[in-house]
């Protein structure tokens, strides 16, 4: 898909327009553009002018320079504005936290050029004492710098998953594959992700070989043997294709999906019990009696396991669960009765009330919550306190004449730096469900971003806390707050916590979505979709759910309209 390209180019002229001091408008439409491509769930070198126009944010220039880059694989106007800017100014901008005008500053000041070249003078601290600069400043930058070289290795599941699967279509398009199915890490749906593994059962090795290495994702062949190949694709991702006869598949997609530490408790048990557990398959020990292995499921059902999901294989408790039968009924997809974090065209939203709710019944919803900004987040149009009402008395009229589905009417509400809400209590207890977050004040210390959240959780009509730890994969870490702290305050107070699914946040992870579980906080599942196509980021959502070892009774989403604004109404009551 040339969806990720043209994204990344398009961040790239809204870098280089900011560098040259640009129309911020102009800057704007670039990244949102930009967002909007990415979210698209077609290839955009395959949509006709006509269907480019109606992803929300391209008009005739930008559907034109799309279309120019698939023709000619350049932008005549990005080639250009590369050439007004220096280059090493463009690398700089790399570098999360480090903006245009301190990379400008930078560049002209010290002739920084390069990554390494910013890292070592931020080292030896003399980036301090330029205009605006202080320790803090130099610390972040090494940050951002550090975090880019991770990001190098890792890439955020949401980029490298469409590339993966877009593989797995073109391959079973294109060669003989009988059986075929991603491995490692991607099929644990991993938060990041190093490479791509897939795993295929064929008569015709050589033939699915020589299809993969021709893919068009891919940039540089590694290595191409009969029965294994690796590929670099255009997105710098390593991809690993290996085939395997039939009477192995379910062992070898076993030992490939992983993880590294679920496979040595495996194998020890398997010792234990006189058995040997390879990618071939699994064995009686003492006569190499090939016990099973061309389904998954041998190897569980050999050592007396039930089946454990992919999500579940890190060694954190699953095979004591599985033995003394404890392992989750985790979240399915199925479950999900709607979206409890949408944006409207009345805040930065690209869409009206009944093409939302067109959508999301065409996906078997049954309601979804509207959520727009509060007014201090100026730069997504966040609505006034007025507004606000205006919109809900829109969606009461609305919901008189739907059957069968409910529009909730809700609202974002910025959590201000001093900890007070962006509206009045008396505008918050008017609406149905108010999400509560954080857009700004990052660099705040522990101890004031933890008081924030506390305070949002302790307010009566806060239903949800949503992305409560900020972060952006590969773009900014999570900010220094006290989870467990304010978990625990969120299981006093009956305030749910959010898995915003978007796919660069994914927050809350795993980890602390299986501490909220224990802890018995309910979860709500969000997408904090600004256009139709981002609702396909729900199982994003869900995949963080089941990786959290979360079941259906755990998660807001399950449950019926009815009963989740008698659940919200409950905690104003109760706080």
């Amino acid at each position: 898909m040339k969806n990720q390209e043209i994204a990344r180019i398009f961040n790239e002229i809204a870098d280089l327009l900011e560098i040259k001091g640009e129309n911020p408008f102009r800057i704007r439409a670039y990244r949102r553009a930009a967002q909007n491509i990415e979210g698209f769930p077609k290839d955009v070198a395959e949509a006709p002018t006509e269907e480019l126009l109606t992803i929300p944010g391209i008009g005739q220039d930008l559907a034109g320079k799309i279309e120019e880059y698939i023709k000619t694989g350049r932008i005549k106007a990005y080639e250009e504005l590369k050439e007004e800017v220096p280059e090493g100014l463009v690398v700089l901008l790399s570098v999360p936290s480090l903006g245009p005008k301190t990379a400008r500053l930078l560049f002209d000041k010290l002739k920084v050029k390069d990554i390494d070249d910013l890292e070592r003078l931020a080292r030896e601290h003399r980036l301090v004492g330029l205009p605006g600069i202080k320790e803090k400043t130099e610390e972040n930058i090494l940050k951002g710098i550090e975090m880019l070289k991770r990001g190098k290795e890792r890439q955020p599941l949401g980029r490298v998953l469409p590339v993966a699967n877009d593989i797995l279509e073109h391959l079973k398009e294109k060669s003989p594959v009988k059986q075929i199915s991603l491995a490692g890490s991607l099929r644990r749906w991993k938060d990041t992700i190093k490479d791509i593994d897939i795993l295929a059962t064929s008569t015709k090795p050589k033939e699915v070989m020589k299809a993969f290495v021709h893919l068009p994702h891919v940039k540089e062949v590694l290595m191409q043997g009969p029965t294994k190949s690796s590929v670099v694709t255009e997105e710098g991702l390593q991809v690993d294709l290996r085939v395997v006869e039939d009477d192995s598949f379910g062992a070898a997609l076993c030992y490939f999906t992983g993880s590294k530490a679920h496979n040595i408790r495996l194998r020890e048990m398997a010792l234990k019990a006189g058995l040997k557990i390879n990618e071939y398959g699994i064995f009686r020990e003492k006569d190499e009696k090939k016990l099973g292995g061309k389904d998954e499921n041998d190897v569980y059902r050999i050592l007396r396991l039930p089946y454990i999901p992919p999500e579940l294989r890190e060694d954190t408790g699953e095979i004591e669960a599985a033995l003394e039968g404890r392992l989750p009924r985790l979240l399915e997809m199925k479950d999900i009765k709607g979206d409890l974090h949408i944006h409207s065209k009345w805040s930065d939203g690209s869409h009206t009330f009944d093409e939302l709710v067109a959508a999301a019944k065409a996906r078997g919803y049954r309601y979804i919550a509207i959520t727009d900004h509060s007014k201090g987040l100026g730069i997504a149009r966040g609505l006034s306190e007025e507004k606000l009402m205006d919109e809900k008395r829109e969606i009461e009229a609305i919901n008189k004449k739907l059957r069968g589905f409910t529009l909730i009417a809700g609202v974002e509400v910025d959590i201000r730096s001093d900890g007070t809400m962006d509206f009045s209590d008396e505008a918050l207890k008017e609406v149905d469900f108010v999400v509560a977050s954080i857009h700004s004040g990052f660099r705040q210390n522990r101890e004031q971003l933890t008081k924030r959240l506390v305070a949002a959780i302790k307010n009566p009509y806060v239903s949800v806390i949503a992305h409560p730890t900020g972060r952006l994969i590969g773009e900014r870490d999570a900010y220094d707050v006290d989870i467990d702290h304010i978990l625990k305050v969120a299981k006093e107070t009956g305030t749910a916590i959010e898995i915003n699914a978007y796919p660069l946040r994914l927050d809350l992870n795993d980890i602390y979505a299986k501490r909220a579980k224990e802890l018995g906080i309910p979860i709500a599942i969000g997408t904090d979709a600004h256009i139709i196509s981002q609702f396909n980021y729900m199982v994003y959502g869900v995949s963080i759910a089941r990786r959290g070892w979360l079941e259906k009774s755990d998660v807001l989403n399950t449950l019926d309209a009815d009963m989740l604004l008698k659940i919200f109404k409950m905690k104003a009551k109760q706080v």
